[in-house]
């Protein structure tokens, strides 16, 4: 990977290559789980039923290239629309917290240089999710993500 030493302390988020820019995913999955909006009080609360093409065995996108062909919905996350797209990424989301000023978990793979430390330490949703193929989106709710 051709990414500069802790380039996410000094680089903004608009300046990173494209190699830094992929880099920050911590490899949570959490970003592909399906999200529902409370309509009364507007609380973001993620489920447990993924995208169908989120592979949970490995936490990663099944066809990373092409999935916005493949599922039009996919949102692409870019320094371009991270400021409108932020609210639905979770909270331990590198590329929400860098755009909030934040830092980086201790447990985020550019930090400890483990590929694995997101799993390692419990956040990924390795082995726990249910494919939307395999649940009515009317029944999404019984499947909220108990952290």
């Amino acid at each position: 990977m051709d990414t500069r030493h802790r380039f996410w302390e000094t680089t903004p988020l608009h300046q990173m290559t494209p190699e830094e820019w992929e880099a920050l995913c911590d490899g949570c999955g959490r970003c592909c789980l399906n999200k529902l909006e409370d309509i009364d009080t507007e609380e973001l609360i993620f489920t447990r039923v993924a995208c169908r093409l989120f592979d949970d065995t490995t936490c990663r996108c099944a066809n990373y290239t092409q999935r916005k062909k493949i599922v039009p919905e996919c949102v692409v996350l870019t320094p371009e629309n991270l400021n409108e797209i932020a609210y639905w990424m979770p909270d331990t989301c590198a590329y929400r917290l860098l755009h909030q000023g934040q830092r980086l978990p201790e447990w985020h793979p550019l930090v400890t240089g483990d590929p694995d430390s997101t799993h390692k330490a419990g956040v990924s949703m390795l082995d726990r999710t249910v494919s939307e193929h395999a649940i009515a989106v009317e029944d999404w709710e019984d499947y909220p993500l108990d952290d």
